[in-house]
């Protein structure tokens, strides 16, 4: 017989509270994506206020650590350690008022703020801002008001052109275009047809054949056997097979290098000419900067408010002047928000900070020699030195770049790999690359290296690789297989 009973039992698990859950999702931010956080945290918690610029810079962010060490955790909550602590931490909150101004938080309310700031800097400058030119729809869509002037004609060749990607190709059917505008398909494409003749020619085309052939019609090029290559050999020729090419076509491989020539100078997408140029703008979230023999660490806070407890708040809850009851909750709610809001704000920076100067002590002598000098590193290696989680570590290097005197460069770069030498010394997969790409920079193009030629050179380098290996290092380096490299020397006529 079934029965409902109760029981009691006591287990041990981790529990992320709240506060921690917010720490981990600092860490992986870029400093764009906390200013939105921070923005958002602002806008909603009327205790927290940004502090005004000509208030100062704030202290030293060594001199923040320090002071901080006592009370923040060695990373954003993931050991039970840490959550114990977190929850603690959490109950002396709702002890009372008098804990909640206790000393350990007297630093959030200090008026020259909490967190550190950047050196200050100038503003970009307005001259650096630069016009938008004419897309390549705007482009055609006003040669197509000067040639089209039926309102038929006129709505087909806005759909066409609305439906052109940015290289120029037609993305949709014409039998999608004639059934949406519910007309004939012959209208459709005789409306394309008119549009390929556009600047940029070829704009409109289906497919790289139909672009090639379009530009070799409007350029007025009759050689048959260079249309022959483009209808029938395309893929032949991406596989760089010139003389299964030159044997069907009955041609020697001079006379089809004269050929290709002819391909190479049409423009497989013409539309990129009058695409918006997409700038990625890299903001460094830490800069290192060298100081005589020593490279120091620099979190660029650059843009990023600073932070404080509202004093006109601060004060109604010290002196508990609010009335009513509800009010009185909701403040001390938002206070500890505020709190722990700023926290993981401190937490972040000391974590991000300590994470990338472990890494610019490994890597001191890539900064000072360059890639040759670049040492493997694993990110349990750093997490060990800094003493938190390994995907701690993943959380800080995600998204993040760092300023150097070698360049800017992704966090991630400095994670790699390590193959071991005769020696036994570490050797970083980057720098086996690097002598892969040189060693293919200057062979000999008429005897090109193949895969188990690069394994056999490293090899007398001391390094230990597999041809395997060396094949996958080539191909991430975007380098073609020996044969295809003598191929293309070849045809191209070198010596």
């Amino acid at each position: 017989m079934l029965k409902q009973k109760l029981d009691q039992k006591q287990v041990q698990k981790l529990i992320l509270a709240p506060a921690l859950q917010q720490a981990i999702r600092l860490l992986p931010l870029t400093n764009l994506e906390l200013i939105e956080v921070i923005d958002a945290e602002l806008s909603e918690n009327p205790l927290l206020e940004e502090m005004p610029a000509e208030e100062g810079s704030g202290a030293d962010f060594e001199e923040l650590t320090a002071a901080t060490s006592s009370e923040t955790t060695e990373e954003a909550g993931l050991s039970s350690r840490e959550s114990e602590s977190e929850a603690a931490a959490e109950e002396d909150f709702t002890a009372g008022e008098e804990d909640l101004w206790g000393p350990a938080l007297e630093e959030y309310f200090d008026d020259t703020g909490s967190r550190p700031s950047s050196e200050s800097r100038e503003a970009l400058p307005l001259e650096n801002i630069l016009a938008k030119g004419p897309s390549l729809w705007d482009h055609l869509h006003w040669q197509a008001s000067l040639t089209f002037f039926s309102e038929e004609e006129k709505e087909i060749a806005a759909h066409i052109i609305g439906n052109i990607n940015e290289d120029g190709y037609l993305t949709i059917s014409l039998e999608e275009i004639a059934a949406s505008l519910s007309v004939e398909p012959e209208k459709v494409e005789a409306v394309r047809v008119r549009i390929k003749g556009f600047d940029p020619v070829g704009c409109g085309s289906l497919s790289l054949k139909e672009m090639l052939l379009a530009q070799m019609d409007y350029l007025g090029l009759k050689d048959e056997t260079t249309r022959k290559i483009i209808e029938e050999y395309l893929q032949v020729l991406e596989k760089a097979d010139y003389e299964q090419i030159a044997r069907e076509l009955r041609i020697t491989v001079s006379e089809l290098k004269d050929h290709l020539e002819i391909i190479r100078h049409l423009d497989p997408a013409p539309g990129r000419k009058y695409s918006q140029e997409k700038v990625v703008y890299i903001v460094p979230d830490i800069i290192v900067a060298k100081e005589g023999d020593e490279y120091r660490v620099i979190l660029n806070n650059e843009g990023l408010p600073r932070l404080r407890i509202s004093s006109y708040y601060r004060q109604i809850l010290g002196s508990g002047s609010v009335d009513q009851p509800e009010v009185h909750v909701y403040l001390k709610d938002q206070m500890k928000r505020a709190l722990w809001f700023l926290k993981s704000l401190s937490q972040r920076e000391q974590t991000v900070y300590r994470v990338a100067q472990a890494i610019i002590k490994h890597q001191q002598d890539f900064l000072e020699k360059g890639i040759d000098f670049l040492r493997p590193l694993t990110l349990s290696e750093v997490a060990a030195e800094v003493g938190v989680h390994e995907s701690t570590v993943g959380r800080v290097v995600a998204n993040k770049y760092i300023q150097t005197p070698r360049g800017v460069f992704s966090l991630k770069y400095f994670f790699h790999k390590s193959l071991t030498g005769e020696g036994g010394e570490g050797i970083s997969s980057l720098r086996i690359k690097e002598k892969i790409r040189r060693l293919v920079e200057t062979e000999n193009p008429l005897e090109p290296l193949s895969d188990t030629d690069l394994c056999d050179i490293l090899g007398r380098e001391n390094i230990k690789i597999a041809r395997r290996t060396v094949a996958k290092y080539r191909q991430q380096l975007r380098i073609p297989p020996s044969h295809d490299r003598r191929k293309k020397f070849l045809l191209e006529g070198k010596k």
